[in-house]
């Protein structure tokens, strides 16, 4: 001032933080006052519209129920318990006449009973055989060569089915120590690190040869062809039936691990 210099001062602003606040404060108020009024809206109508509903309906429905008298139910059950059973009824069919063993001792027409009359006589008897004569049977016009003693089962000389079940004392048998020695790993399979067990249906003849060999499970198809090539070159015991080789089928598991 001492130098005469005047600075002239800005004008305070017009509108600014107080003004602001007080915009803020006015407006939550009103949303406050329009927020209850809302509910308390909601809630008379829901007061109304319960009263409404009550007057229509006239009573609330309620479940039907009944009252039973425990002790009653109690002494009814004692009761019954100490009731004892009623005893068991015996029903007697009468199916047929009962069966009367031992001697036949003739008697007079007179003394026959009337449970009794059932009987044939002689007459009738010898008569019922006039007319069955051609079904007797005579044992001494029999074929010389018929053995009437116990029949033995017969053997299976056809080469039967891969699934058909034949009955056998002794089932075809081989070393499989021996064949899995006589398997050769593919060299393909070895390669590509593949392992698993194949299962062969093989058919043994009566002199133990392999007739027949497929392929019943497989792990992988690379392995069958050396399974069966393995079973070909084997020889087996051959299935037993009545103490005789028969040609039977059998399953033999041929198991390719990589070491």
């Amino acid at each position: 001032m001492s130098n005469g210099l005047v600075i002239a001062l800005p004008a305070p602003p017009t509108y600014g933080a107080i003004e602001i606040k007080d915009y803020i404060r006015k407006n939550t108020y009103r949303a406050l006052v329009i927020t209850l009024s809302l509910l308390l809206l909601l809630f008379l109508f829901y007061w109304i519209y319960g009263m409404a509903t009550t007057k229509t309906m006239g009573h609330s429905l309620r479940a039907p129920f009944s009252k039973i008298r425990v002790d009653i139910m109690m002494q009814e059950t004692e009761n019954q318990e100490d009731e004892a059973p009623p005893p068991e009824t015996k029903q007697i069919v009468d199916y047929a006449t009962a069966t009367r063993a031992g001697t036949p001792i003739p008697v007079p027409d007179a003394q026959i009973q009337e449970d009794m009359k059932e009987f044939a006589n002689v007459d009738k008897i010898n008569e019922s055989l006039s007319r069955n004569e051609g079904q007797i049977i005579d044992l001494n016009n029999l074929p010389q060569n018929m053995d009437l003693g116990d029949r033995k089962p017969e053997i299976h000389d056809e080469e039967p089915g891969s699934e058909e079940f034949i009955p056998v004392e002794k089932e075809p048998n081989v070393d499989l120590a021996e064949l899995q020695k006589k398997v050769v790993y593919p060299e393909m399979a070895r390669k590509v690190g593949v392992e698993g067990t194949v299962i062969i249906r093989v058919l043994v003849g009566k002199d133990g040869k392999v007739k027949q060999a497929k392929i019943q499970q497989s792990e992988s198809s690379m392995l069958d062809q050396a399974a069966i090539d393995a079973v070909k070159k084997s020889v087996f015991t051959p299935a037993i039936q009545n103490g005789q080789p028969i040609t039977c089928w059998v399953s033999i598991p041929i198991k390719f691990r990589l070491r």
